[in-house]
């Protein structure tokens, strides 16, 4: 849920028709997120889509990570501007929702490029040797902090991060935060702004997209 959704829907309106148009792929999958999931308000929302799309076309990341693929609507908004070799990964950890990006992911123009895994974020991580030139992370909160410690090995100069929801529906906001998930991501937030090693910006678009540039 974005503010201008919520505060007011004529501001949200105006800013969706005064943006590039989602592909029909993406149209689909988010009619049915919305008709097959619980919780269609994780998904990425237009105005999201086609921001991760525009990056990533300035970018032209080889190597993009995802971690938190949902219904895989950010994933092919992120496959859109990667090299004509490059590839994407995207963890989750959700099998029983797995049949719906796979769906969609099968029949994109980018099926050959993106690998989808079904395993623990902070293991694959801690495994991995790859280098990533784009971070997406839209996945549990609480993991957020170790997540941005285990990436700042994973990435070069120039490569871009991003984490959604850091303002966590104005909760950042509060002074003594009762929930552990407000806890981490302003501690997230926190520990981003001091790191030397990188230059970020919070953008509030949604609930709050932190954009981190490695030095």
């Amino acid at each position: 849920m974005s503010f201008f959704e919520e505060q007011s829907p004529e501001m949200d309106r105006y800013l969706e028709n005064h943006a590039s148009a989602e592909p029909e792929i993406l149209k689909r999958l988010r009619k049915e997120t919305f008709r097959k999931t619980t919780q269609p308000h994780m998904i990425s929302g237009y105005q999201q889509g086609r921001l991760l799309t525009i990056l990533s076309k300035m970018l032209q990341p080889k190597n993009i990570l995802e971690i938190g693929t949902f219904t895989g609507y950010a994933t092919l908004c992120l496959a859109e501007g990667l090299t004509k070799d490059g590839t994407i990964t995207t963890l989750d950890v959700n099998e029983e929702l797995a049949y719906l990006p796979k769906k969609y992911f099968q029949e994109s123009e980018f099926s050959g490029q993106i690998h989808f895994k079904i395993q623990d974020a902070k293991e694959f991580l801690k495994e991995t040797g790859e280098v990533f030139d784009l971070v997406f992370i839209d996945a549990d909160k609480e993991n957020y902090v170790e997540y941005f410690n285990l990436i700042k090995s994973k990435v070069r100069s120039g490569s871009v991060i991003m984490f959604d929801n850091v303002l966590w529906y104005g909760k950042v906001l509060e002074e003594n935060p009762k929930q552990k998930s407000t806890v981490i991501i302003r501690e997230l937030n926190d520990s981003v702004a001091k790191d030397e090693d990188f230059e970020n910006l919070i953008l509030p678009l949604r609930d709050g997209v932190n954009l981190i540039r490695k030095k």
